[in-house]
C-alpha cells in the first residue's frame, strides 16, 4: 500500500488543483447554499408551512407570498423549500448506499475476478441493466404496497452497477500490484488485503461518483414524483411541477418556474462540481 505521507500528498495537490478551479469553486458554494436551506428545513428553521392552504388561490408574488401560492392557495416558496430537502434527502441516501454497495461488490468481483464470484455479479448486473428503469420502479413501488422508500430501494437496486464496473476494472489492476502481493506473501486474511489495502486506493472513483449518483437520483425523483411513483408524504420539484400542470394552462406559471428553476440551478450547479472534482482527482493530473 502507499505509504501516508505519499496518499496525503496526493489529496493535497488535488485539493489545491480543485481550488484553482474557479468554476468548481463556484458551483460547490451554490451546492453549500442549497445544502444550508436544506438543514434549515430538518431543523425546522423554515419551510415548514409547504403545506398549509392559507392564502388566496393563484395569489401573485407579494410581500405575503414571495413566490405567489398554488391552486389552492399554498405558499410557492414554502414548498420549493421544502422541495431542496426532499432533494438532498433522497439524492444523498441514494448515492451513499448505491456507492457502497457498488464498491463492495465490485471491488469482490474484481479481486475474484473469472470466478464464480465474478461471474454471478456480472450476471446481477446485466439483468438489472436489461430492466427498464422506470418499469422497474413500477413494478418495485406494487410489490411494496405503497411503501414511501420504494423509490430509494429501486434506485440503489440499480444505479449501482456503474459504480461497481469501474471498482472492478480498477481492483483488477490493482491486485496485481507489489502492495497487494506483498499483503499476501505476508499471509494476510483476503478480506483485509480487500477492505485495507485494495478499496481505499479506489476512493477517488467512489467520491466521484458518489456525485454522478447523487444528481441522477435527484432528476429521477424528479421525475417519479411527476409520474405519480415517487415522494408519497411530502413534497418535491417533480410534484410541483406536476400539479402545475393545469395551472399553465390557466396561465399562471410561477408554480413551474421555481420548481424547475430550483432543480436546474442545482443540478448545473452539481454536475459543474463532479466535473471539477473528476479532474481533480484525476491520478494522471494529480501526480504531476
Amino acid at each position: 500500500m502507499k505509504p501516508a505521507k505519499e496518499r496525503t500528498s496526493l489529496w493535497a495537490k488535488a485539493w489545491y488543483k480543485f481550488r484553482r478551479d474557479r468554476i468548481g469553486m463556484a458551483s460547490l458554494g451554490v451546492v453549500l447554499v442549497y445544502l444550508l436551506v436544506a438543514l434549515g428545513v430538518w431543523l425546522g428553521l423554515w419551510g415548514q408551512g409547504w403545506s398549509q392552504v392559507d392564502g388566496p388561490m393563484w395569489a401573485p408574488p407579494g410581500p405575503d407570498y414571495w413566490l405567489g401560492t398554488n391552486i389552492i392557495g399554498q405558499d410557492i416558496f414554502e414548498r420549493a423549500i421544502y422541495s431542496t430537502r426532499t432533494a438532498f434527502e433522497v439524492g444523498l441516501v441514494v448515492a451513499v448506499l448505491s456507492t457502497l454497495l457498488g464498491g463492495l461488490l465490485g471491488a469482490l468481483a474484481g479481486y475474484f475476478s473469472n470466478r464464480w464470484a465474478d461471474e454471478l455479479i456480472l450476471w446481477l448486473m446485466g439483468v438489472l441493466d436489461a430492466i427498464p428503469f422506470f418499469l422497474f420502479v413500477a413494478a418495485l413501488a406494487y410489490a411494496l404496497q405503497g411503501n414511501p422508500y420504494a423509490m430509494h430501494i429501486a434506485m440503489i437496486a440499480t444505479f449501482w452497477t456503474t459504480t461497481a464496473r469501474l471498482v472492478r476494472g480498477e481492483v483488477i489492476k490493482l491486485k496485481n500490484f507489489e502492495f497487494v502481493e506483498a499483503a499476501r506473501a505476508i499471509g494476510l486474511p483476503r478480506r483485509l488485503i480487500i477492505f485495507r489495502h485494495i478499496l481505499p486506493n479506489t476512493f477517488h472513483i467512489l467520491l466521484v461518483q458518489a456525485t454522478i449518483v447523487f444528481v441522477g437520483a435527484i432528476k429521477s425523483e424528479v421525475i417519479l414524483s411527476f409520474l405519480g411513483l415517487g415522494v408519497t408524504d411530502g413534497v418535491s420539484w417533480g410534484l410541483m411541477i406536476a400539479e402545475s400542470t393545469q395551472e399553465v394552462q390557466a396561465g399562471h406559471f410561477s408554480n413551474f418556474v421555481t420548481a424547475s428553476t430550483f432543480l436546474f440551478v442545482l443540478v448545473m450547479a452539481f454536475n459543474m462540481f463532479s466535473d471539477a472534482l473528476q479532474d481533480a482527482l484525476d491520478p494522471r493530473k494529480v501526480s504531476t
